[in-house]
Order: structure tokens, then sequence, then C-alpha cells
């Protein structure tokens, strides 16, 4: 037997190679949750210039996903190489920048250990087969979901939207649901939530979620089917009912200021993702038990 072959057999290397390879994926995601939001405020901002015929506004240094390199958002000294090291560069800092000792925030290590220990996880769940890479996807985008929506009560279609497709297109390989509940899901989970938005403003005059949740949903019921979007929407509503409710009475949250959904969804999403086809039963079977 190979070297090849015997580390494609082993469940000890893919468990390492994946959690190493998460924990540099959490590095990148902090750079999308950081960024993200700000060019798409950028892009509000222009497209609303041209609208109004306004003056094209002052001109704001270029902005990508990539460039330009990270620096400290307080002195701009550049963050060396060694320094973006996933959680080891935070700890060998002590959560401050090398040049001007300003503090860094504890959310770069922890969305790194995270995605880190979430990718290991799905990779000891689905081992070598076909569900592991479209698995870590979708992983990694919701972790960056769920942390861009916490900050900015904002979920970008730049990341849902492909989740949508990429669901839908995984169900011609039947890996997570088939075709048919693939597309009855994402019409299913759009529109679910698209209801229960227009009823609550026709009750209330308020405006419950945002069109990012509707999409996050359409995204799930793509990759799981309409057969898992009860389960989704129930345990995200009951997790987000206890943290809210929690939030009020333990940190006097204010209750008419609103509380993301978007994580809780995500989280179900995951919990459906992991929990599989046996999950799904379980569910079917205490919904519609037998005789």
């Amino acid at each position: 037997m190979s070297l090849v072959d015997g580390l494609s057999q082993s469940p000890g290397f893919l468990l390492l190679a994946v959690t190493l390879l998460s924990l540099c994926v959490g590095s990148f995601l902090n750079v999308v949750i950081a960024r993200l939001p700000v060019m798409m405020e950028r892009e509000w901002r222009r497209e609303c210039r041209v609208l109004l015929e306004l003056e094209p506004g002052q001109d704001e240094a270029p902005l990508s996903l990539v460039r330009p390199a990270s620096r400290c958002p307080k002195c701009q000294a550049a963050i060396k190489p060694w320094h973006n090291l996933p959680v080891v560069g935070w700890l060998w800092l002590r959560g401050r920048c090398a040049a001007c000792g300003a503090p860094i925030s504890f959310q770069y290590p922890l969305v790194e250990a995270v995605t880190g220990l979430l990718g290991g996880y799905c990779a000891w769940r689905f081992g070598w087969g076909t569900a592991l890479l479209p698995a870590l996807a979708l992983t990694w985008a919701l972790v960056a979901l769920t942390v861009i929506d916490l900050r900015t009560q904002l979920l970008p279609d730049s990341i849902t939207l492909p989740l949508l497709w990429l669901g839908l297109l995984l169900s011609l390989g039947g890996i997570f649901a088939r075709p048919a509940a693939s597309i009855a899901g994402a019409a299913a989970g759009y529109l679910s939530l698209w209801s229960i938005y227009h009823l609550f403003r026709l009750a209330t005059g308020k405006e419950g979620m945002g069109y990012g949740d509707f999409k996050l949903l359409a995204a799930l019921g793509a990759w799981f089917g309409w057969q898992a979007l009860p389960l989704i929407i129930l345990a995200s509503s009951v997790v987000g009912a206890i943290v809210g409710i929690g939030l009020i009475v333990f940190r006097g949250h204010d209750r008419a200021t609103p509380i993301p959904f978007g994580p809780y969804l995500a989280t179900a999403g995951w919990i459906v993702l992991i929990g599989g086809a046996e999950l799904n039963a379980a569910w079917l079977r205490w919904l519609l038990p037998a005789g």
C-alpha cells in the first residue's frame, strides 16, 4: 500500500487535516466578517448617488476580501504573517497589537477555533465521503453568516444566494436531498418566513425580521429538503426565544431592540446537517406517530 493510499484511509489524518484547514479558513472568515458589510454599505451609497443623480462622493480607498493587507485598525501597522496564525497568533500577542498595544478583539481567535472544531466534527461525521466538502462549505458559510448577523443584523446575498444555488445543484446527486424535495424546500423556506413577516407587519405595524432570513431558510430548504423545514423553524424559534428572554431578564436587553434571527437559523441548519436522515426520521416519527 502506498503512502497516499494509506493516508486516504486514515480517519485520524483526515480529522487533523480538515481541522487545520478549517482553522485557516476561520482566519479568512474574520476578514469576510469585517470587510463584507463595509463593502456592501459602500455599494449601497454608490447606488443611491446614481439613483438620486447626486455628485460622486469622496473617493474611498479600494477594499476587497483580499486587498489591502490586514492592518491594525488603530495604528495602521501591517500585521506580520506569523501574527496571523489562527488562534496561536492571538495568544502569542496576548490579544494586543504588536506595534501599538491596542487590544485585539477576542472574536478573532473565537471564530477561528469554532470554525476549526466544527470542521473537524464534519470530518469525523462524514469521513472521506462525497458529503464532506459540501458539509464544510455550508459550515464555513454558516459561521460567517452568524457573526455578520450578530454584528450588523445583515445576511449578505453574496453568501445566502450561492448557498441556495449550491443546495439545488447538490440535490442532483442526492447528497442531502432529492431534486423535488430540494426545490420544494427552497420555495417553502422562503415563503414561510415571508408570510410570517407580512402577517406580523399587518398585525403590529412593525417588521419582525429581514429578507436575509427568508433567503437563508430557503437555502437550508434547498440543502435538506422541505421535510427538514419544520424542525429548523421550531429549533431556531425555541433557541431564539430562550436567548431573547435571557437577555431581557438577566442583561436588561431593551425589548424594542431587535435580536437577529439568522444565528438561530444557522445553528438549527447545522444541527440538521450533522443529524442527517436519522434526525429527520426521528422528527417525522414524533410529528406523525404510527397508528
